[in-house]
């Protein structure tokens, strides 16, 4: 059984081991840097400063803990005791791998055998254990700024790994260099924190981990704030905090709320994360809220919460109003702690483009039952006009509608509202005004009732024994008053140029009945006094005055009213004017900004000189070189002393400062100083130390050598780290050594002489000018073992390079182990931070040692790991890359590829968006550094560098990177491509050979006249240009016939020929030459080009001597009215009264009807009734002394036809529905329009089939109207028909359905009228021949013949004065061949006069004619016709028959077959024919015309009466039913 051992940590010793925790070097490390002394370049007090730094980095170690020699002899005894210690302990070793093996080869010999027998017994595995913590983590409290150290002791096998972790955070000495040191001696590991801070208070712990387990142990760090401690205050102004609040709780702020930026209308949330001791749910601890030092209450304004580890204040609707200095109280067990940040509230967008920000902290003041005064603070106008003034809206409480109280805007910041409602509660707002418009309105104030407040005065308060009350009124004592008394204290409270607020004091005694006040004004010393407020019962003591004149005093005096009368006058007040009396401030004294932050700048200024009741402050900011200004602040600000905040970091900007008041902004103040926004931490010393380096690596061991690589530290201390120093120690052993003495400059050392099979830790040191920095962490234990696998080791010193929102580039270095062959490629991992699931991004294996990770998710944090591959297969991963979030810095640019205007260079240019004073600009080529190539130079000018391309080709093509370096990580990269290359290089060589650029290269123009403009017009010209004109190969200069000029603004270089010739035919140059520039542009004038600009020119000339006189300012054109009259129009110029007008056709002048007036400017022909018959060649004429003018227009071809269409387009659009009409030759559809020729596109269709002209369907039309006559209808003839008028462009189409009823209908009429028509063509008839009146002298023969017509023969009687005429020897009446009927009067005499009158009758109807015959003796003056009736001679004796008179016309027909004269004469009887007449006997012609009738006139042998009545005829026509529309 094997002996039990006993470790050496539990042994009793006769010497305890002293420990310090601020202890970190010996002597041999003071020595080992004074060796170092002879390799750096700083002189003896940089090694000063390097042994300090190494002594203790973070802070200096006080007095009474430093060694003094006696104390460092006996730490030098401890350390020969301790190694003695450690002899023992390896003693101890020896013996437990011995009994250990003997025990693990009992229990697991079937397992092991296999392994164990290839072993030799000296490499016998160590006992396993799993972490186990023999001395725990206690709980520290410690007062601020005081160190701590928290330490324990683990044991386990192999031996555990110890990390330390705050808060479940790894702890990271680098994050806060010489914050935390994390050391592990003689076993124990301990972790000291210098300079505690409250933010330090959190619950530590220490994670120990090995193979088989882990093990944890925990403690808390309590920092404590001495008494009267305070935490700094923005600026250093610490608000005016209320009375202490006792607590039991110990509560120590952790993260606490930044400084914060939020616009109008949004929202924000300041929380701040807390710990409490002892944390309880239902005791959280007491938080305060302070805004400007004001104690804020919880609303719908202010939501606070405080619990679960955070007090929290949400402000859900922002307004200017909420922009401040925000400050949260807890109050603790020892006091209070306190944090305060500013909130920066900026201006919503603007309602119109241009307007002023919305006004802010609107209150009420001076409230009374019918008055309130209210006051604003005015908004800042950086960029935009200036205010003009203000409106003031009001709101009842409990409503949405807003009433403005103000028609003209007020110039100041305070407006009295009056005429409210007493006891109503009402809210204020306000808008401002400026020339672009009216600004968002302003935050409403709180609610405010309106009460008089000299009611609650009246009420006096009487205590009894301290247990009663008793309210006594002011009424009760003064007894029973009527009439009031008088005001008292008349003033004016308020005095601005825009109105003036009275005021005073009520009266005593007032009595009890309603009160209410009459105002009078007066000049003041004239005693003219003047009611002002006559139409207003005014109930408050306080009255706005607006109407008062500029430059007048007045003085006011007021009466008391009640029902009861009025009070006596009150005393005058003293005089008042409407005046500004202050005005606005004067600007601020010298303004003065100084370094703060990386992104904030300190400014301050001093007060201006009148301040004028000064509200605060507006801050604007400028960057250096840009026009335009920014406001820092958006409400004013009380001190004289600023942080601007979110500045972009290494942007110069300058500053200025305006005063605020009542009245408004004061002018700017002078600008600051340009200031670079840089920190300011360190301006005292040049250069520092640099930090730790980290993230120390094993890159190959081959037994008796480790190669090492780490990261270069985070801060260089402001100059180029040149050195690092790397130690090492065996990982049982406390003694560091030196590995180089000299400095390495790369990250990468290979330490020799080392003992296989051991474990060594390393740590590195950098430095730079000012000396050696701070060690780094030491390294895991690191075994030093041969590699011998055939896979290649790991790459090394991963970083990242252009992180964006959602890709960033990964860059590492190759592995220095390459196994048993070379590596061909490397594949990249990536998780999200805290997740161990890892995905490959590339398939397969890139060969060059970088790679883009794109689709990243913005705002996530990754971390990275890279694989090289051999022949032999995948090698290890590299150690785990730092945490990146995939995020861009703000107002981060990406690499500009161009060519320089002035040079022709092409470069690629990155302007970072943050730099410092120690920051350089790498470039690479497809990440490898360029360095000091000769194809390429770089140069850098304040945030941007430039990479020149010296002689570009094919060779640059690549992938181009640049890092800045003492940034965040500012970096950017362009891949140059061939296509962009040959674009830049076309570009460059113009600029190197620079040509003038055209934007019109040499044309010509023709102008009035018959001038001839040959131009050309260039991009840019300078002052400086020149240039000649070369015609057929001879300079042309400016002179007689030639004019050359040019403009530089617009780049036009012309030449104007005043005669332009057949001799100016050829080519045309113009050569320019501008600087270094030059070009060329010539034009070829010759062949047809020249004739047709020689015509032109000629033709301008002639048009230019044409406009001398008068002429055609418009050439004839055509037009159509609405009547389709087509009007020949055209429009003159340069006439006179005595200008004559003519219109020809055909050479054959037209007079119209009104004559055309040339003055007007404008003539016109008129045709009406257009058609085929005018075609032709028109002419106007216009001419006088002066000269002549000719128009021409030819009304044929297609001019013709655009004429016809025109008047289709009218006539088709007026055209009614199609009209059935019967005939006695068929049915006849018509279409009535406003003008119809038949020269229009009409088409008639039936059953959508064309119909053409012909016997069956007849096409014609009158001016009215169209129709188409189906004669002789039969049933083929039924269906749809319609009319289609096409104007060319549209057609108008009306339809009408003949079949069914319709039909039946029209085909019933057709026939009656067809009868009708056979009738009227038989009937018997007068054809001619007899007079209406004849007139005979006395003993003469009359003679009455005519011709008369009928089928069958009609019969003839003869009637005198309604009395039937027999034949006898003095009348006889005769009826030749049934075609002449006369009545023969022999010797007529006076008994003859009468009225005389024929009837011609058969079976169809026949026609009654009257004769007037007058008989005058002999000497007589011959008698006058009848009134109506024409003058006739006389008649002539029967031989001479030519003396009987022309005929009237026939009269109108009758609708009765018999005939029926006029009621002035009185019917005679009918007399029937005894005979009949041939149908073949010759009628002759009527001498009256016939007149038009709508209706055809039907082709029949039958003439037509002349006059006579006729049968009767049926009606004119007969609309058909129209079908219903579809």
């Amino acid at each position: 059984m094997a002996s039990k051992v006993i470790p050496w940590y539990k042994r009793k010793h006769g010497s305890r081991v002293k420990t310090d925790y601020a202890y970190q070097h010996s002597k041999t490390v003071v020595t080992q840097h004074a060796e170092r002394k002879s390799s750096s370049k700083s002189a003896s007090q940089v090694q000063a400063q390097a042994t300090e730094a190494m002594a203790e980095p973070a802070y200096t170690i006080p007095e009474f803990r430093q060694r003094a020699a006696e104390e460092t002899e006996e730490y030098q005894r401890v350390s020969t005791n301790v190694g003695k210690g450690l002899a023992v302990i390896q003693e101890e070793l020896s013996r437990m791998r011995i009994t250990t093996k003997a025990r693990v080869d009992s229990l697991n010999i079937q397992r092991e055998v296999r392994d164990m027998m290839a072993k030799r017994p000296e490499y016998l595995d160590d006992i396993p254990k799993m972490p186990d913590f023999l001395v725990a983590l206690r709980p520290h409290t410690v007062w601020e700024k005081t160190p701590v150290k928290l330490f324990c002791t683990v044991q386990g096998n192999p031996r555990p790994i110890v990390k330390w972790y705050k808060g479940g955070a790894p702890v990271d000495p680098l994050s806060a260099p010489g914050k935390y040191k994390i050391e592990n001696k003689y076993g124990v590991h301990s972790l000291i924190i210098s300079r505690c801070a409250v933010s330090d208070t959190a619950e530590y712990s220490a994670v120990a981990t090995n193979q088989h387990g882990t093990a944890t142990s925990k403690a808390t760090v309590t920092v404590k704030r001495a008494s009267g401690a305070g935490e700094s205050c923005h600026l250093g102004l610490v608000p005016h905090l209320t009375e202490i609040h006792p607590s039991k709780l110990e509560v120590t702020l952790l993260d606490r709320f930044k400084v914060s930026f939020g616009v109008e209308g949004g929202s924000i949330s300041l929380v701040c994360s807390m710990v409490v001791i002892p944390d309880l749910p239902n005791v959280p601890p007491i938080a305060q809220w302070y805004r400007d030092d004001k104690l804020l209450k919880a609303g719908k304004l202010a939501e606070m919460s405080v619990g679960g580890g955070a007090a929290r204040l949400t402000l859900p609707h922002l307004a200017k109003d909420d922009e401040g200095l925000y400050t949260l109280r807890i109050f603790t067990k020892d006091g209070t702690a306190e944090h305060s940040a500013y909130l920066f509230v900026s201006d919503a967008a603007p309602s119109a483009a241009g307007a002023p920000g919305a006004p802010m902290s609107v209150k009420a003041y001076d409230i009374n039952s019918d008055y309130v005064l209210v006051a604003w603070k005015p908004p800042n106008t950086v960029n935009e006009a200036a205010i003009s003034g203000y409106f003031v809206d009001r709101c009842e409480a409990g409503s949405d509608t807003w009433v403005q109280c103000n028609d003209a805007p007020v110039k100041v910041c305070k407006y009295p509202v009056h005429g409210l409602k007493v006891g109503r509660s009402y809210h204020f707002r306000v808008r401002a005004v400026n020339s672009a418009g009216i600004s968002r309105p302003s935050r409403k104030s709180d609610k405010v009732t309106a009460l008089d407040d000299a009611e609650s005065q009246r009420l006096q308060v009487i205590k009894i024994e301290g247990r009663y009350d008793i309210v006594i009124k002011d009424d009760d004592l003064e007894g029973y008053v009527t009439i009031p008394g008088e005001p008292t204290d008349v003033h004016a409270s308020e005095v601005f140029k825009s109105y003036v607020v009275l005021s005073w004091s009520p009266p005593s005694p007032r009595g009890r009945a309603p009160l209410w006040y009459v105002i009078e004004k007066c000049l003041a010393g004239t005693g003219a006094w003047q009611r002002i407020n006559t139409a207003v019962k005014l109930h408050s003591p306080r009255y706005p005055v607006f109407d008062l004149q500029d430059g007048q005093k007045y003085q006011f005096r007021v009466y008391s009213v009640n029902l009861y009368g009025s009070s006596e006058a009150s005393a005058p007040s003293e005089p008042v004017e409407k005046v500004d009396e202050d005005g606005v401030p004067s600007a601020p004294g010298q303004v003065i900004a100084t370094r703060n932050t990386k992104s904030s700048v300190f400014v301050q200024w001093d007060a201006p000189k009148s301040p004028k009741n000064l509200m605060g402050y507006y801050i604007d900011g400028r960057v250096v070189g840009a026009k335009e200004w920014f406001p820092c602040n958006h409400k004013p600000f009380k001190h004289t002393r600023f942080v601007v905040h979110g500045l972009i970091p290494g942007e110069t900007y300058a500053f200025r400062v305006q005063a605020v008041n009542v009245f408004g902004l004061s002018e700017e103040s002078q600008e600051s100083s340009p200031i670079a926004v840089e920190p300011a931490l360190g301006k005292g010393v040049e250069y520092a130390t640099p930090s730790a380096p980290f993230g120390i690596t094993m890159l190959s061991c081959d037994g008796a050598s480790i190669t090492l690589a780490w990261k270069s530290p985070k801060h260089c201390g402001g100059s180029k780290v040149n050195a690092y120093y790397v130690d090492k120690r065996n990982a049982d052993s406390l003694v560091w050594k030196e590995v180089n003495q000299s400095a390495i400059t790369e990250r990468t050392c290979t330490v020799e002489n080392l003992t296989e099979g051991t474990f060594y830790e390393f740590k590195v040191q950098a430095g730079n000018m000012a000396g050696v920095g701070v060690p780094s962490a030491p390294s895991a234990p690191m075994k030093c073992e041969a590699w011998t696998m055939d896979e290649p080791g790991p790459a090394y010193d991963l970083s990242f390079s252009e992180v964006r929102g959602h890709s960033l580039v990964v860059l590492w270095k190759a592995p220095v182990y390459t196994g048993a062959s070379a590596v061909t490629g490397y594949f990249v991992e990536m998780a999200k931070k805290g997740s161990s699931e890892f995905v490959t991004l590339n398939e397969e294996a890139v060969s060059h040692r970088y790679l883009q990770a794109t689709g990243l998710e913005e705002g996530a944090t990754y971390v990275f790991k890279v694989r090289a591959v051999n022949a032999s297969g995948v090698g290890k991963a590299s150690q785990l890359s730092e945490p990146v979030c995939a995020k861009a810095l703000p107002g981060t640019k990406e690499i500009l590829a161009s060519v320089d205007e002035e040079t022709g260079d092409i470069f690629l240019s990155l302007e970072a968006c943050e730099i410092c004073e120690t920051s350089k600009f790498v470039w690479s080529k497809n990440y490898k550094p360029i360095g000091d190539c000769p194809r390429v130079s770089v140069s850098t000018k304040g945030r941007t560098s430039r990479l020149t391309f010296t002689s570009p080709d094919k060779d640059d093509l690549g992938r181009y990177s640049v890092v800045v370096t003492d940034t965040d990580g500012v970096s950017g990269s362009h891949t140059l491509t061939e296509d962009a290359l040959n674009t830049m290089l076309e570009l460059s060589y113009a600029i190197r050979h620079p040509v003038v650029p055209l934007k019109h290269g040499l044309n010509y123009e023709i102008l009035e006249k018959g001038h001839v403009r040959f131009w050309l017009q260039a991009v840019k010209l300078s002052p400086s240009v020149s240039y000649r004109f070369i015609v057929n190969d001879k300079e042309v200069t400016s002179g007689e016939g030639h004019k050359i000029s040019h403009d530089v603004a617009t780049g036009v270089i012309q030449m104007t020929v005043d005669h332009f010739t057949r001799a100016n035919e050829g080519t045309y140059t113009v050569q320019i030459h501008d600087g270094k520039a030059k070009t060329q542009s010539s034009l070829v004038l010759v062949g047809d080009v020249f004739k047709a600009a020689l015509k032109e020119a000629e033709f301008q000339r002639k048009e230019h001597i044409r406009k001398q006189g008068p002429h055609f300012s418009e050439y004839l054109y055509f037009t159509v009215t609405e009547d389709c009259t087509v009007m020949l129009a055209c429009k003159v110029a340069n006439v006179k009264k005595e200008t004559t007008f003519h219109w020809y056709k055909e050479d054959d002048e037209i007079v119209p009807e009104t004559p055309p007036n040339v003055m007007s400017g404008a003539c016109a022909l008129p045709i009406p009734l257009f058609s085929r018959k005018d075609h032709g060649v028109y002419k106007a004429v216009l001419g006088d002394d002066r000269g002549k003018d000719t128009s021409v227009f030819d009304i044929s071809g297609q001019v013709f036809d655009d004429i016809i269409n025109a008047i289709a387009h009218i006539a088709g659009a007026s055209a009614s529905d199609l009209v059935l009409q019967c005939t006695p030759e068929g049915i006849r559809l018509q279409c009535y329009m406003s003008y119809y020729t038949e020269e229009m596109k009409t088409v008639w269709k039936h059953k959508e089939s064309k119909i053409a002209s012909s016997e069956k369907m007849r096409i014609g039309g009158t001016a009215e109207m169209a129709w188409m006559q189906i004669c002789d209808p039969s049933d083929k003839e039924k269906g749809h028909y319609s009319i289609e008028i096409s104007d060319g462009v549209k057609t108008h189409t009306r339809t009408f359905d003949l079949s069914g009823q319709a039909y039946t209908d029209a085909y019933e009429e057709y026939l009656r009228l067809k009868a009708a028509a056979f009738a009227e063509k038989n009937r018997g008839r007068v054809v001619g021949g007899l007079p209406d009146v004849v007139t005979i002298m006395e003993q003469k023969s009359l003679s009455l013949t005519c011709t008369v017509w009928g089928e069958p023969t009609p019969e003839v009687t003869w009637f005198k004065n309604e009395q039937e005429v027999a034949s006898t020897e003095h009348t006889k009446v005769t009826f030749d061949g049934g075609k002449f009927a006369s009545l023969v009067i022999n010797q007529v005499t006076p008994d003859d006069s009468g009225k005389y009158s024929i009837n011609v009758r058969n079976k169809y109807g026949g026609e009654f004619v009257e004769i007037t015959v007058s008989v005058y003796r002999h000497g007589e003056k011959i008698p006058e016709p009848k009134l109506g009736q024409p003058k006739t001679p006389a008649a002539t004796p029967a031989a001479t028959p030519a003396a009987t008179p022309v005929p009237r016309s026939p009269a109108p027909p009758s609708k009765t077959p018999t005939p029926t004269p006029s009621k002035s004469h009185t019917p005679a009887p009918s007399v029937k024919s005894p005979g009949s007449t041939p149908a073949s006997t010759p009628v002759p012609k009527s001498p009256t015309p016939v007149p038009k009738s709508p209706t055809p006139t039907p082709k029949s042998p039958t003439p037509t009466p002349s006059r006579g009545v006729k049968s009767p005829t049926p009606p004119r026509f007969m609309k058909s039913p129209t079908p219903p529309r579809k």
